[in-house]
């Protein structure tokens, strides 16, 4: 007993630092305040600020009771403990081998505790140097992040595709919804990732290093967490084209916002709305900003200053290596592995776990 006793002990410590560092007395306020609006007769009397309320009320109650159960769990095995009764002993022990368990998954999650961590994601591939192989590359790394996304049960969602004139694509944006911290464990994909291979598209099948920088953007559902001015927007209309300059449809349906202090510019032309092409491309703004934001530690968007990395040898963040040996390495973590095609099937959760673990300059 007294081996259990000082395990459950052990425990006690760890679930309050653990929950004093995630603050949950606080999370546990703004979840009561939450459902006490769930609950007032004419709640659903406006759709949208209820819809908005209600995922906010899941995801914050998704993130407080999992912490509420191993609470409850050790405060059991503590009363079960003070019976002194060495027939519960099996029992007691693989309760507090599982909340041991529990707790070890629970305080990795305390790592995402940025402003958006817990939000879904938009993830844009854009070619770089290298010309078709790049384009080739940006088709090779889209797949990579699809099958993560299914091995993880992520719904995708193809919003911009422009393909590339031989092979491959010049750019393409997909949004991942349905995980928990999404753009948390993401985030440290956003950079220029760089292949060195044989290449299929010359004859010589020479060595040939393409470029492309992927893009991870938290996905900014409400407008009021990144406020947009309407005079530092300029909105274009035109008319959308498909590959080869074949018609999509005949109307001015094709939206180009720029955000003039950046200089950021989002274009859409998917849907057969303007106006769903214009709020697509609004979305994908705010995304784009509030990355910068936290990249700049801008205290707000008037400080925000446009990108300038381009995706070019010497600013990879991670390299793929096919020849003339196997290896994937990042330049941050320092992870590396010789098992390039199992990475490029999908297999990301080694690297982003390195990345998360790895001390943050």
């Amino acid at each position: 007993m007294d081996e259990l006793k000082n395990q459950a002990s052990h425990l006690r410590s760890e679930l309050d630092q653990a929950t004093a560092s995630l603050n949950l007395n606080k999370l546990e306020i703004e979840l009561a305040d939450l459902q006490s609006q769930m609950r007032q007769p004419d709640f659903w009397q406006d759709s949208q600020k209820a819809q908005s309320v209600s995922k906010q009320e899941a995801a914050l109650r998704a993130r407080v009771e999992p912490w509420q159960k191993a609470q409850k769990n050790l405060d059991d095995s503590e009363e079960l403990l003070k019976l002194e009764d060495k027939t519960l002993e099996d029992e007691l022990q693989g309760q507090l081998d599982w909340l041991g368990d529990e707790l070890n998954r629970l305080k990795k999650e305390l790592r995402f505790q940025g402003p958006y961590d817990d939000h879904n994601v938009i993830l844009g591939i854009h070619a770089g140097a290298g010309g078709t192989d790049a384009q080739d590359w940006a088709q090779m790394l889209l797949r990579m992040y699809v099958r993560w996304a299914e091995e993880q049960g992520l719904k995708v969602k193809t919003v911009e595709q422009t393909a590339g004139e031989e092979a491959g694509l010049k750019s393409v944006t997909i949004e991942l919804t349905g995980g928990s911290f999404l753009y948390g464990k993401l985030a440290g994909e956003h950079g220029v990732h760089r292949l060195v291979r044989l290449s299929p598209f010359n004859s010589a099948a020479s060595r040939e290093t393409s470029f492309a920088k992927v893009e991870v953007l938290p996905m900014i559902n409400k407008p009021d967490e990144v406020q947009l001015d309407d005079k530092d927007l300029k909105i274009d209309v035109f008319r959308a084209g498909g590959h080869g300059g074949q018609s999509v449809n005949t109307t001015d349906s094709a939206v180009r916002v720029t955000h003039l202090p950046t200089g950021l510019t989002v274009s859409i032309q998917n849907e057969r709305s303007q106006l769903q092409n214009k709020e697509t491309a609004l979305a994908i703004l705010r995304s784009r900003l509030a990355s910068l934001q936290l990249e700049q530690h801008a205290e707000n968007l008037a400080d925000v200053k446009g990108p300038n990395q381009s995706a070019e040898f010497g600013n990879q963040i991670r390299s793929y290596v096919l020849h003339p040996y196997k290896q994937v390495k990042d330049n941050r973590s320092g992870y590396e592995s010789s098992d390039v095609e199992k990475v490029l099937d999908g297999n990301l959760n080694p690297l982003i776990d390195a990345w998360l673990e790895a001390p943050k300059p």
